[in-house]
Parts: C-alpha cells; structure tokens; sequence
C-alpha cells in the first residue's frame, strides 16, 4: 500500500501502546445489534475525518 506519509491518520504501534491504557474497558454487552468495531479502527476513522475535513 502506500506508505505513512500518505495515511497520516494511521497511528503507530508505539503511540497505540500510549493510547491503549487509557481507554476506558468496554462494559458487557447488553443489547443485539451491530458488534463492536476495534478501538484501533474507531481511533483511525475518527483522525481520517479529522485530517481530511470530511462531513
């Protein structure tokens, strides 16, 4: 694929180990529907839109 420069909101194994700690733990599971999406991708969808300036 390309590499980092091009992909800015993809972050690091060595900032994630940063980060990771403290997220809040995800509670138990409560009602059906549309399972959790992995905080990596959230964290990673959330700077794309950031960076890019997405609505």
């Amino acid at each position: 694929m390309g590499n980092r420069q091009s992909r800015p909101w993809i972050v690091p194994d060595e900032m994630w180990s940063l980060i990771e700690p403290i997220l809040p733990k995800p509670g138990p599971k409560k009602t059906e529907g549309t399972p959790r999406v992995p905080d990596t991708q959230a964290l990673s969808g959330t700077l794309s839109v950031l960076h890019t300036g997405i609505r």
